[in-house]
Parts: structure tokens; sequence; C-alpha cells
């Protein structure tokens, strides 16, 4: 089940107001929104992409490879096969923190080395920084309670269930707007975790094969060069990178300390796309 919750005081929301000006985060209503205004502003810029992180989130959450990866990791880094419990009698939840990146790596490289030769209008493509296990707050704790009750009605009361809180770039490391998913964790999801049988990609920039052994961030490697595989964007999770997009980018190449920088170097540090790269960094 797909959930957005308002930025200000995390109620679940049927009809989300958008901020008019950015389109990037939800409220419940103008009440919110004007409490919430302190904290936003700092963040708030003219829209560049009318349809924001909503419609993307959507569509990755649809598309049933990406999903397993994502769910394998999950399984994985929060740790539901050594303890049996979480999932049905203790609830659990992951962040997942989203971003749009240059579908070609060259663009990539000039903008965290803040060359000049980029083109103004990238063609760029959502990827996953970081995926985090996090303590839910009450309010989650209740969410969380509604999801397994409801899977317990249709049948599922023998799979773990998770919450998901999709982030993206307007979001801070403990604040903004999140868009939540329920996680169901079916048998085959759970036995693929069990095995750990390596993990085969292919390379986005040479075609060749990679093999790596199975784990979270294994999944989300794996998970990202689906998504630059995909030229023709069947997936549509493509579109034109904005100014704060690109701003990310070049902030990490500054080495500037922040949450976004240091989960997007962090990805390079872990992903082998970015191998070369990552070298010269150092």
């Amino acid at each position: 089940m797909f959930r957005i919750q308002c930025t200000q005081c995390q109620m679940i929301l049927a009809k989300p107001l958008k901020c008019a000006k950015c389109k990037s985060v939800w409220y419940c209503s103008k009440e919110c929104q004007k409490k919430n205004w302190s904290t936003h502003k700092l963040r708030c810029h003219e829209v560049e992409r009318s349809s924001g992180a909503l419609k993307f989130i959507r569509m990755f959450v649809l598309n049933p490879m990406i999903m397993g990866l994502l769910k394998v990791g999950v399984v994985i880094d929060c740790g539901l096969l050594d303890n049996p419990r979480i999932g049905f009698d203790v609830p659990f939840g992951v962040r997942v923190d989203i971003a749009i990146e240059p579908s070609n790596i060259l663009d990539f490289v000039g903008l965290y080395f803040d060359n000049k030769s980029p083109r103004e209008k990238l063609q760029g493509m959502v990827q996953v920084n970081a995926m985090t296990p996090w303590e839910l707050t009450a309010d989650r704790r209740s969410k969380w309670r509604e999801a397994r009750a409801r899977h317990d009605a249709h049948g599922f009361a023998k799979d773990p269930v998770g919450l998901v809180d999709f982030v993206d770039i307007n979001c801070t490391e403990n604040s903004g707007n999140t868009s939540i998913i329920e996680l169901h964790f079916p048998p085959f999801i759970l036995n693929t975790a069990k095995a750990r049988e390596p993990v085969v990609g292919v390379s986005a920039v040479t075609g060749a094969e990679i093999r790596k052994p199975m784990n979270a961030m294994t999944c989300l490697e794996i998970l990202n060069l689906h998504i630059r595989a995909d030229k023709d964007n069947q997936l549509h999770l493509r579109t034109e990178m904005t100014d704060q997009d690109k701003e990310v980018i070049r902030a990490a190449g500054r080495n500037e300390d922040t949450y976004l920088v240091r989960i997007l170097k962090e990805k390079i540090q872990r992903e082998h796309l970015y191998a070369s790269m990552a070298q010269l960094t150092h």
C-alpha cells in the first residue's frame, strides 16, 4: 500500500496538498504548511520538475524486479533471518534515500569535478543512495500494527511485514516529507536472502558481467544498474535533472559535510561503476 504523510504532523494523507512553489513537500492543511514554513523555506525552490518525486516512487514500487532486490536487501540489513519475531510482533522500518543522477556516467564525472562541459540539460534517472534501518516512532509503530493486521486479514499471517519510508533530496537526515510503503515479504524473498547466492549484474559501461557476494548493498548496486540499463525509459524512472539534483553531486566533489553528500560518497565508494573515480578522490 502506497501512502503519503504530512511533512509537519505526519498524518497519512488521502488528498495531499503540495507546496505550490516547489511541489516537493506535502501537507494535510494550510495550518501545517504555515507551521513548517520556517524549516521548508530554506530548501524551497521554484519547481523545475513538475511531477516531483512522488511519480518516480510510484513507478519504482510497481516494478517487481526492483522491489524484489530492495526487499532482499531489507531482509539482510534488518536481520529478519536472525530474529524470527521481526515483522510479526516486533515492528520494523527502513529509510530509503533516492536521488536523480545523470544517466551518462561521464556527465556525473563532469558534475563531480565541477567541469563546465556538462550540458545545461541533462537526462537523469532515479538511483538509491542509501538504505538505513531506523527505529519507528510511536506513530509509525501504530501504522505498522495497522499494516500487520491488514496482511493477517488477507491471508499473509505467516509472512513478515515492515514499513519503508522513501525520501528524496528535499529531506534532511532526520526530517522532511516521505512516502510510506508497506512491505510484505513472501517466502521466495526470504529464501533468496537465506541462500546468499552471489548476485550477478552487468556493467553499464563495459557490458562485462559483475559477480558479487549477496549482501544488502550489493542488492542496491544491482538495482541501480538495472535502472541505469533502461536506456529506453521503459521503467519510467528517467527525467531531466534539476539544478538541485546537480548541486548535490557538485557538493560531493567539494567534500561538503552534509547528509546528502555523505550518502552519495558512500555509494561512490561501494559501487563498481565508480571504482576509477573513487580512486581519483583519494
